[in-house]
């Protein structure tokens, strides 16, 4: 297996010190920067098999979000999906980026992703959006409303709740470090393929700041930039129907099923590579 050459530096946000990663070519003003936004409860890691495939003709820039690897936040700084959006545009700032950006987002990655993209500060930078794996909070939650106000697709609702059982999970005193302790760690490191460490610990913040009532997500606004948004059929934790009515307020959407579970980025890195620049494509 070829040697992942990487470049690592660590670059300061309003309340974090994130560690960034950069690989592959040198930034070019005639080439967009691939830039990854990883999960829960994964770190920049869970790219690595991908960033072999793209790291010949690309120039890739991975980071750890500040609940993860080697990134920190500082005292006082918290995990709500704002200020993970303020850290994102940190790095963006940040980084050496003349031809724009490709933003890929990943399970909370993708979930960021579709934050930063409504936001007024990627206009002109973001020139596109491949989501795997994590819906808009907004458009999750009016999703779910209407499968709970139709008969027909009421089951759809259903099937994601239950899809949904450890977020609500995540929010109890003690139980979900018994559950990592003595079962998810397991399970995790067999479907994602690399070991977990002490992440899922840090990360459950996550989950217990942003699922509250009184955390609301960014507002959404209309995406005029075009997204690709890849459904892995066999994801255990999202319905593939979330797809259903983005086409509503994303202008561009392209919606591609593939047939794999949660981590088919890290199962088939030269098919996901070969769906994010066509050239590495396998006719096979």
């Amino acid at each position: 297996m070829d040697v992942l050459r990487e470049r690592h530096r660590t670059i300061r946000s309003e309340g974090a010190e994130l560690a960034v990663f950069e690989y592959g070519l040198e930034p070019r003003p005639d080439a967009p920067t691939m830039v990854f936004l990883h999960g829960y409860p994964d770190d920049h890691r869970v790219f690595h098999p991908v960033l072999r495939e793209l790291a010949p003709t690309h120039h890739l820039v991975a980071f750890d979000s500040r609940n993860a690897g080697r990134s920190r936040p500082l005292d006082g700084a918290g995990f709500t999906l704002a200020e993970l959006v303020d850290d994102v545009f940190a790095v963006l700032s940040a980084i050496d980026a003349p031809g724009g950006v490709i933003l890929v987002g990943h399970d909370w990655g993708s979930i960021q992703g579709w934050a930063v993209v409504q936001d007024e500060r990627a206009d002109g930078l973001v020139l596109a959006y491949t989501s795997i794996s994590g819906p808009d909070l907004r458009h999750f939650s009016r999703w779910l409303r209407t499968r709970f106000r139709s008969a027909r697709l009421l089951p759809q609702g259903v099937g994601q709740l239950l899809r949904s059982w450890y977020v609500g999970a995540f929010q109890l005193p003690g139980l979900p470090e018994l559950l990592w302790k003595y079962v998810l760690t397991r399970r995790y490191e067999f479907a994602a393929r690399r070991n977990v460490g002490s992440d899922p610990i840090r990360g459950l913040a996550l989950y217990r700041t942003n699922m509250s009532r009184d955390v609301a997500p960014p507002r959404r606004r209309p995406v005029t930039i075009p997204v690709h948004v890849i459904v892995p059929l066999k994801d255990p934790f999202l319905s593939p129907h979330l797809v259903d009515g983005l086409e509503e307020w994303v202008a561009d959407l392209t919606v591609t099923s593939v047939p794999g579970g949660h981590w088919w980025i890290a199962a088939r890195p030269r098919a996901f590579a070969g769906l994010l620049d066509p050239a590495l494509r396998d006719d096979d």
